[in-house]
C-alpha cells in the first residue's frame, strides 16, 4: 500500500470534527490505528495530538458507541495502544479507498 502523506487527511478531519464533536472518537481510533498499528499514518502528528487534547477536553460530553475504548488516560498520554473496534481496520481501509 502506498503511504500518502497524512496532511492530505487533516482537512476532511478537521472539518468532519469541528463540525461534531463526537465524531473524534472515530478518528482517533482511526488514526492510532493507521499509525500504531499499520505504520503508515492518516493524520499529521500535529492534528492526533489536537484532537487528543480536544477530546480529552469535551470527553464527558461526547457521546459514540466507541468511546470506551478510549480513556483519558490514553488521552492525557498522548498515545493509543487500546484494543480497537472490529470496524476501525475496515474504515481505515475505506478511507484510504476512497482516493485510490
Amino acid at each position: 500500500m502506498a503511504r500518502r502523506d497524512p496532511t492530505d487527511y487533516d482537512k476532511l478531519c478537521l472539518e468532519t470534527t469541528d463540525n461534531n464533536i463526537n465524531m473524534l472518537v472515530p478518528w482517533y481510533l482511526m488514526a492510532a490505528y493507521a499509525y500504531y498499528v499499520e505504520d503508515n499514518p492518516i493524520l499529521s502528528d500535529m492534528l492526533f495530538d489536537r484532537m487528543g487534547k480536544k477530546l480529552l477536553t469535551h470527553y464527558d460530553e461526547v457521546e459514540h458507541m466507541h468511546k470506551d475504548y478510549i480513556t483519558k488516560d490514553d488521552l492525557v498520554a498522548g498515545t493509543f495502544l487500546g484494543k480497537y473496534p472490529s470496524r476501525i481496520k475496515g474504515a481505515v481501509a475505506a478511507l484510504r479507498g476512497k482516493d485510490g
